[in-house]
This record gives C-alpha cells, structure tokens and sequence, in this order.
C-alpha cells in the first residue's frame, strides 16, 4: 500500500473509531504523529547528520533543530 493510501485508510478508522463524538485539532494531531517518526527515520539515515537530514527534508538546519527538541528526539 502506497503512503497516500495508507494516510487515508488510517484517518478513515479515526473517525470511526470517533463513534459520533466531535474532531478536534485533527491537523496538529496529524503532523504531529506523522513528523516525529519521519524525522526519526530520517536522522537514522542521515546517522543523526542534522545538515544532511536538513537537507534532505528541505528545511534548515534550526528548524530541524527546533523540531528534534519539539518530540525529544
């Protein structure tokens, strides 16, 4: 299964599992569950390198910085 179609089978089964009852700040939960594993993943690949992760994610090195702190990572 492709990511796209996982994201979406996986937000479908978090409104199911809502079971009527009201969403709320679903986008930061969002990014937030998907941003802390792909910048684990992504610093594992990098063998922790924050330029070269950075650079990889197309961000800057503070930000990824900022968002390692972020999720304790």
């Amino acid at each position: 299964m492709d990511l796209q179609a996982s994201i979406k089978q996986t937000l479908n089964q978090y409104f199911i599992n809502l079971d009527g009852a009201e969403a709320h700040n679903i986008y930061e939960l969002f990014i937030a569950q998907v941003e802390k594993p792909l910048l684990s993943i992504v610093m594992q690949h990098a063998n922790n390198n924050q330029s070269k992760a950075a650079q990889w994610l197309g961000i800057s090195r503070n930000t990824l910085r900022k968002l390692l702190e972020k999720y304790g990572l």
